[in-house]
């Protein structure tokens, strides 16, 4: 399919746009729930904080083992199949916490199965992007990961004004109303063209075990960690900046600081999207990681907590690049990782999502709750990204000589 030119491929990769939206639905939507799913259905917050990492552990089982069986279905079955599968999840949400004798039971099926369909999101919409022919691949990996920042913002804000229009016990309504992205997602990867990953001279060669013994493949996957650990830890915390420093309620403080977070983080990737042709992408990320280590510092030693809370706004700004970009790093770098070396990146990123915050809630627990010690500590993150970016330009340097 390489001889296709780049407009036939418009649809597909704005199909690709609108699946991390579709992610954006399956990880935002639930948490907003919390507090009427507890009253509604008296399940206890234990189980309720559960759901979300039922969530992210099964999109990191997805991660792990969906790429032989992408391979071997190919990419527009497993597109519809993960729609579907979020569709099905939304949907029986409605239903089954109703129908089923325990509802968190119920909740937990419908979770489980749209958690199958974000997860093979995440998996698939890199690489179609990735396979179509473009210009400029940097340029389009950040703007398609910046649709996930603006999905998880409409999420938040079309959500609450239904939940104050409509009333939020009317939240069956919006589960149903949120699963016409999906269904647009499935109609049109029922006919966009499609390119491979696997094509040229060197296909089959790739696999695990050539990724395992390229040194360059261990360097992106530490980059992809730190991707996600220096994105998490200041996301996860923003909240409680916001709560502190602004003195606003709880959920006010989930609204504020996160979301300034995603607008600050699709803001950096939508103009590298829009500006990336005239950009290195090298030299972009190495600016993006001084500014994540000035944004960092500013959370560990700004005293005014709204200062901190901008700190945490820069570093949205800072991280945007850092996800996409490894990507592009990667698939530059190694030729031929076909769908597993993007399952595999994606399975390090969410590790490192989920590690970002475990290492700053550690740090907290050792300086006896001291918030700022325990985000300022996720400095390490951005650093050791900074190391990763000088040991991938010295490589490329030397391939060139």
């Amino acid at each position: 399919m390489t001889g296709h030119n780049t407009s036939g491929y418009e649809l597909t990769i704005k199909a690709a746009y609108a699946g991390y939206v579709v992610q954006a639905i399956v990880n935002n939507f639930l948490p907003l729930l919390f507090v009427e799913l507890q009253n509604e259905f008296r399940i206890p917050l234990t189980q309720i904080t559960l759901l979300i990492m039922i969530n992210f552990l099964i999109q990191l089982l997805v991660d792990l083992l969906s790429a032989p069986v992408i391979d071997r279905i190919g990419y527009r079955v497993s597109m519809l199949v993960s729609n579907a599968c979020v569709i099905a999840g939304f949907v029986l949400l409605t239903l089954l916490p109703g129908i089923c004798g325990s509802p968190f039971a119920g909740i937990l099926a419908a979770v489980c199965i749209y958690a199958t369909g974000g997860g093979l999101q995440e998996v698939l919409v890199s690489p179609i992007v990735e396979a179509c022919p473009s210009k400029n691949k940097e340029a389009a990996m950040s703007l398609l990961h910046s649709f996930y920042c603006w999905g998880h913002m409409a999420v938040v804000i079309l959500s609450t004004l239904f939940f104050k229009l409509a009333g939020i016990e009317k939240w069956r309504i919006l589960a149903i109303l949120w699963c016409i992205v999906p269904m647009a997602d499935f109609v049109l990867f029922c006919f966009v063209p499609l390119a491979s990953l696997k094509s040229g001279p060197e296909k089959g060669k790739s696999g695990i075990r050539a990724l395992v013994f390229n040194r360059f493949f261990w360097v992106v996957m530490l980059m992809m960690l730190c991707a996600g650990a220096s994105e998490q830890a200041a996301s996860q915390w923003a909240s409680a900046f916001a709560e502190k420093g602004l003195g606003v309620s709880k959920q006010m403080g989930d609204l504020l600081g996160p979301m300034l977070f995603a607008l600050c983080m699709g803001t950096s990737r939508t103009i590298y999207g829009i500006r990336g042709h005239r950009l290195d992408l090298g030299r972009f990320m190495k600016i993006s990681v001084a500014l994540c280590i000035a944004a960092y510092s500013v959370i560990l030693t700004a005293r005014d907590p709204v200062i901190a809370l901008l700190g945490c706004g820069l570093a949205g700004s800072a991280v945007g690049i850092f996800w996409p970009g490894t990507f592009s790093i990667a698939s530059a770098g190694i030729k031929n990782g076909g769908t597993l070396m993007f399952a595999l990146l994606a399975l390090a990123g969410d590790f490192g999502c989920a590690g970002g915050p475990a290492f700053a809630g550690a740090v907290m627990s050792l300086t006896a709750g001291n918030m700022r010690l325990g985000i300022g500590a996720a400095i390490v993150f951005p650093i050791l990204m900074g190391i990763s970016l000088f040991i991938y330009s010295r490589s490329r340097k030397r391939s060139e000589v």
